[in-house]
């Protein structure tokens, strides 16, 4: 299963070599023509008491907005906390890479930079990471989409991943780890995940930054168990108008009912022969139910996590995760390919990227 067994391209015990431990790491510039703000926001949704830990009375969320913004000139975004770091690496056990080493990753995004655009003109996205996975991992496509014009709102899922910190310092672990080996626990999981979604788009919406997201031009994606779950998200919530998976293994799937709005699937070609049993038995299941536009590609030569910024951290770092293609290369497709998605279906401008193979990207291959 993907959202288990490859999680992260970390969870692999392999040794990093010194020098490319000593080496700060960092993620590629965006490609887009505007600078790239970030703000954390932290909403608190008193409705339900914590779905993890039912002791907690409410369910707590913390969210990295990026945004286009007016000047490139700030502090840029920490990546992660040295907590936050240790907690993520602490279980994967690499000699020779330091703990606090995703806290020395420099990234693009200005916090709290002045926001560009006028009333109600930025498309949004929402990020959901994978299983396990904070959402940091997936700041490298945030800051690209917020580049090329979108708000970006990348949701950390309290007590699914190793480490959240909150305003007040305080930090939240993986209380849902302990029981993600129960029966229904990815059932329970959509669902959660679903409301945090639904919750997160009625705060930012009535936020201050309500005034700048467009609310009809709605999508999500996410890795992992967060690409699995967008399907679920889009069929309880109508304003989610289009989304995609990028690589993610669908334990809850689409009803018979279908799903009319506009989807795609992103993985890896080299764990995939159609027809065949395999991993990707899930995505032939869900193409079926999906009755509006849809889009299947897979790239050769990726991992599972060459979808998200472990790819190029790890080669920065010395860390061999199994791939074969260049990981700048698969993080250029990853952006290139949901920026498109994107901007076909909350833009409304045609992308030929969609429509056909292209030769300038022959790693990829259209399933359907």
């Amino acid at each position: 299963m993907r959202t288990l067994a490859v999680a992260t391209a970390l969870t692999l015990t392999l040794t990093a070599s010194p020098a490319s431990a000593a080496t700060t790491p960092y993620l590629p510039r965006p490609t887009g023509h505007s600078p790239v703000g970030v703000t954390a926001l932290s909403f608190k949704d008193t409705s339900r008491a914590d779905p993890w830990v039912p002791a907690v009375p409410y369910r707590e969320l913390m969210v990295s907005l990026f945004y286009p913004a007016t000047s490139a000139n700030g502090p840029k975004k920490q990546y992660m906390t040295p907590l936050e770091s240790q907690l993520n690496l602490e279980r994967q056990n690499i000699p020779g890479l330091p703990l606090d080493v995703f806290s020395t990753v420099r990234t693009n995004a200005v916090v709290d930079a002045h926001p560009a655009g006028w009333w109600h003109s930025l498309p949004l996205v929402v990020l959901s990471p994978g299983w396990t996975q904070p959402r940091a991992t997936l700041t490298a496509l945030a800051e690209d989409l917020a580049s090329r014009g979108y708000a970006v709102a990348a949701i950390d899922h309290t007590y699914e991943n190793r480490a959240t910190t909150f305003p007040d310092g305080h930090v939240t672990g993986c209380a849902a780890c302990e029981v993600d080996d129960q029966p229904g626990f990815w059932e329970k999981f959509a669902q959660v995940r679903t409301r945090d979604t639904s919750f997160v788009l009625d705060e930012l919406l009535r936020s201050q930054w309500g005034a700048l997201i467009d609310p009809q031009r709605i999508g999500m994606t996410g890795h992992s168990a967060g690409g699995a779950v967008t399907t679920q998200a889009m069929l309880a919530d109508r304003r989610i108008r289009a989304g995609a998976d990028l690589d993610g293994s669908v334990h809850v799937p689409i009803p018979a009912s279908g799903l009319s709005r506009p989807f795609m699937f992103v993985g890896s070609m080299d764990n995939y022969t159609p027809g065949a049993p395999g991993p990707y038995d899930d995505w032939e299941t869900d193409w079926t139910h999906l009755t509006g536009w849809k889009r299947w590609i897979m790239v050769s030569g990726t991992v599972h996590s060459s979808f998200t910024d472990l790819g190029v951290l790890a080669a920065q770092l010395g860390v061999d995760i199994g791939d074969s293609i260049d990981p700048y290369r698969a993080l250029t497709v990853t952006r290139n390919y949901v920026s498109a998605f994107f901007d076909q279906h909350l833009r409304c401008r045609p992308q030929p990227l969609l429509a056909a193979p292209s030769p300038a990207y022959p790693e990829v291959t259209f399933i359907g």
